[in-house]
């Protein structure tokens, strides 16, 4: 273990955009956190009509799979690369690059749906992106959110600046939008199988941070470790369990109306 943690120290890409808050589809042991986000993009999709905005597209996970569905789909991100890259990837459809909130560069009252799927946890002012979503919305017009449920979170995220409990994201939507359902990304007993070995090993970790470093300590200092310590993590799980992790998909994943026992916060919010 401990020359693994080396090792990884030494090949670190600081200038790295997808580090393990960016689980990728191109990563074997990634699958079952690519899978749980994959699917909030299928739990979209029936929501899916005319003009659609993406906050936070990410690497573009579900974008081939929502924009047929829409009459125009724009997309938002703040890293420069994802941008460029994927704007080669898909011409027809229109990215921006922007640090949010605020949402200067898209007028009011012009969409249809808003999606953001894991963005709110890492948005300083949370209420101000829940205002612009609401200013850009058409009336009547749906926007749906997902974040992490700070109950199943195993441990301290040096990326997210907050997490919500059911109950708090709920209160916060509803100071903004009109109307708001509150359910949530659940797996079934694969995934939580899954879930339960992930517990076990991250516990095995944490045990040695009997001064509980990781909520005293700033953010910042704190990124690169938790990094590499996940990636280590990660690769350990499938070394346990190799078809456990890669027989996981999208379909394992499920809608629950009980958004405070689920994995994911499922937050729908209409103006």
């Amino acid at each position: 273990m401990f020359y693994s943690f080396i090792f990884a120290i030494q090949n670190y890409n600081f200038m790295s955009v997808y580090t393990t808050e960016i689980a990728s589809d191109k990563i074997a042991s990634d699958n079952p956190i690519h899978q749980r986000l994959l699917q909030a993009y299928f739990l979209a999709k029936e929501y899916i009509h005319g003009e659609v905005l993406e906050i936070g597209c990410g690497e573009g996970r579900g974008i081939s799979l929502l924009s047929p569905e829409a009459k125009n789909y724009t997309a938002l991100d703040k890293i420069q690369e994802v941008v460029d890259e994927l704007s080669q990837q898909h011409p027809e459809i229109k990215f921006i690059q922007s640090n949010i909130p605020p949402m200067s560069e898209l007028e009011s009252n012009h969409y249809d749906v808003v999606i953001s799927f894991q963005v709110i946890e890492h948005i300083k002012k949370d209420k101000d992106y829940l205002q612009e979503i609401y200013r850009v919305l058409k009336p009547g017009g749906k926007a749906i959110i997902t974040t992490p449920n700070i109950k199943k979170t195993l441990t301290r995220n040096p990326w997210h600046i907050r997490e919500y409990t059911a109950e708090q994201l709920s209160q916060l939507a509803r100071s903004v939008f009109n109307k708001v359902s509150m359910k949530g990304v659940a797996g079934n007993e694969k995934v939580m199988e899954y879930y339960e070995m992930n517990k076990k090993s991250v516990r095995k970790i944490t045990r040695f941070d009997v001064f509980n470093f990781q909520y005293l300590l700033p953010a910042f200092l704190l990124k690169i470790p938790y990094d590499l310590l996940n990636r280590l993590n990660r690769n350990k799980l499938q070394t346990t369990d190799n078809e456990l992790v890669k027989s996981i998909t999208h379909n394992d994943y499920l809608l629950s109306e009980n958004g405070d026992d689920s994995l994911d916060l499922f937050c729908v919010m209409e103006k």
